[in-house]
């Protein structure tokens, strides 16, 4: 389905692009920890929604 030089691309521009994330991360925590305190309360807020949307399906299937 690939050839090997699609393939070896592939792994090569993953590898690169993995690195270039975790150093654009580190080089931004500084920042993430000032600008964006209490992220995970939205983020808990956003899976109680789905959950809550899941119960009223099962609960109107019924």
């Amino acid at each position: 389905m690939f050839s090997k030089g699609q393939l070896v691309f592939a792994t090569c521009f993953f590898v690169a692009f993995v690195i270039a994330m975790i150093y654009a991360y580190r080089k931004d925590a500084k920042l993430h920890k000032i600008f964006y305190k209490g992220n995970y309360k939205i983020l808990i807020g956003f899976f109680l929604f789905i959950v809550i949307l899941f119960m009223i399906k099962i609960f109107f299937k019924r």
